[in-house]
């Protein structure tokens, strides 16, 4: 694989500032990974603050019989070992179950995840190990049921399993049943072109979603199959025997509510105040936990002394939603701004791969972490590839055109559209000009002579000349429609590469799933990627496959 440093902005301003202006920024983080010291700071804290944290034997206990469930790879049994050991740290990372493991970014963050570590290890001279924080616990349906590929027919076709119910539970307590997994291997096998590798693949993918009862018990499984060779252990969040261990940090939360809201309150203000806008709104109110009834995750809120949701389906006080925690722990649920300080609590993080918007997402939590003695970690970001195919790279050589060109998709539409105005060689644009205005110049002096012979005819001749100007108008769109047609193979080339490169115009990574690769290259191909040298920084690279 050749791979090539190429700009991408992510649309993430706070982010870009954390990467490359962190003074300005820093209050609102801590460390840096780049700054002399960071790594080896981080660690003597984890090493000081070993008793603030979950214990560790609980802990492997947990992960080890989650593990031997859905990642029950012998080096995922050596990570363990390792992590059951004190001292031993982890980089970790997390996203969504979704549906095929989701788009693109899911395998970066993953592949980053494990240099990251491999890379700390050597560094520090520690045992690190590579943890994958799955997000089961969220609710969202709509983020994780679908995925995509490009058809053929040059087509961004979704591939979706909808959940008809409408409830909000989590992702990894919605069953997925035997019809709905083969309905959508089956739109997966009509999408994926036919290549050396596709029955192999899809069947690998057949088994593990037979035996797979969830997106995350899938997506889990598929990851274990490409990376518990390289020792990434899997943690579901929504897994019942982590939250027995969770209960002090949830009762924390609970207890300091107040001032974390003020503190979430603050940070959000910070923000604005630096000229940039706070990824996720802090709720009046928010107690920024969900509470699990009946299969529904409840945001909960605070109205005087009572938490409830905003239908009032619950209502504790905060004693009683205390008792209840160490009643039924599996019902207490994070969200987007307590899931950091969690996983804090639970591990060791030396650090936290994450995506721009998540880093900015972090942004929040910073006045949060200290309020309950904690540290943020250092934040890692993600790894970014777009993946160049060798018939994408041929049309851009042959169009003259530069990652530039095509990454702002207003100049890419005016590149395409000057392309084929150089194909008309009759010049016929400027010829129906000539033909208006010469038209008008005719017709304008006979109309107004018209006038003198009766008023009425003055409107009566512009009716006439409009109806006569729009029918040469639908001739000029004819012929253009024909010149399209006659230069249609160099059409679908510009096609191809927008949407290869950026499918819904958006980063091929948010966008496409893996499979498309593996179908091409082979299913080795993550393996390939695995050697791609890592590049702390995570600025986005060009792979040439």
């Amino acid at each position: 694989m050749n791979v090539v440093q190429e700009p991408l902005q992510s649309g993430q301003p706070l982010a870009e500032s954390y990467l490359s202006d962190f003074q300005a920024v820093e209050h609102l983080f801590g460390g840096h990974p780049a700054e002399e010291g960071s790594w080896s700071a981080r660690l003597q804290w984890l090493d000081r603050t070993e008793h603030l944290r979950a214990g560790r034997r609980e802990l492997v206990q947990r992960l080890r019989q989650y593990n031997e469930r859905f990642n029950p790879n012998p080096a995922v049994t050596k990570s363990l070992s390792k992590l059951g050991q004190p001292g031993t740290v982890v980089i970790v990372g997390g996203q969504q179950s979704g549906l095929f493991t989701g788009p693109l970014l899911v395998i970066y963050k993953a592949i980053t995840i494990i240099k990251a570590a491999e890379r700390a290890s050597k560094q520090l001279g520690r045992d690190v190990v590579p943890v994958f924080w799955i997000a089961g616990e969220d609710h969202d349906w709509d983020e994780v049921d679908h995925t995509y590929v490009l058809s053929p027919e040059l087509e961004v076709s979704r591939i979706r399993i909808p959940r008809e119910d409408g409830r909000r539970g989590s992702v990894s307590y919605t069953v997925v049943k035997a019809e709905e997994w083969e309905r959508a291997v089956r739109d997966l096998d009509q999408l994926l072109p036919d290549s050396e590798f596709k029955a192999d693949l899809l069947g690998q993918l057949r088994d593990a979603l037979s035996v797979s009862a969830s997106l995350t018990e899938a997506f889990a499984r598929l990851l274990g199959t490409w990376f518990g060779k390289y020792g990434l252990v899997l943690l579901d969040s929504a897994d019942p025997t982590l939250r027995r261990l969770e209960v002090p940090m949830f009762e924390a939360m609970i207890r300091s509510n107040d001032e974390l809201e003020s503190a979430y309150h603050a940070a959000s203000r910070d923000i604005t105040s630096l000229g940039y806008r706070p990824q996720a709104e802090v709720a009046e109110g928010g107690a920024n936990l969900f509470y699990i009834a009946e299969g529904e995750r409840l945001l909960l809120f605070k109205r005087g002394d009572v938490y409830t949701d905003r239908k009032g389906l619950v209502a504790f006080s905060r004693e009683a939603l205390i008792a209840e925690l160490h009643r039924h722990p599996e019902r207490f649920s994070n969200n987007v701004l307590t899931r950091p300080l969690m996983q804090d609590y639970l591990l060791p993080v030396l650090g936290s791969v994450l995506g721009n918007g998540e880093i900015a997402y972090w942004g929040l939590t910073g006045k949060a972490f200290e309020l309950l003695e904690l540290r943020m970690p250092l934040l890692l970001p993600r790894m970014s590839f777009t993946i160049m195919d060798d018939t994408t790279q041929k049309h851009m050589d042959k169009y003259s055109l530069s990652w530039e060109d095509v990454i702002d998709h207003t100049a890419f539409t005016r590149i395409k559209a000057d392309w084929l105005a150089k194909q008309d060689k009759l010049q016929l644009d400027a010829q129906f000009a000539e033909m208006k205005r010469a038209f008008a110049g005719l017709y304008d002096p006979l109309i107004e002579q018209l006038g003198q012979v009766e008023k009425g005819l003055i409107k009566l001749g512009n009716t006439n000349k409009t109806k006569i100007i729009e029918q040469m108008d639908f001739l000029q769109v004819r012929v253009k429609e024909a010149m399209e047609r006659s230069n249609e193979a160099g059409l679908r080339h510009f096609d191809r590469i927008e949407f290869t490169l950026f499918p819904q115009h958006k980063p091929q990574e948010r966008v496409f799933n893996i499979y498309a690769y593996l179908n091409r290259y082979g299913i080795d191909w993550i393996d390939r990627l695995m050697e791609v040298p890592y590049e702390m920084m995570g600025q986005h690279r060009m792979v040439y496959a």
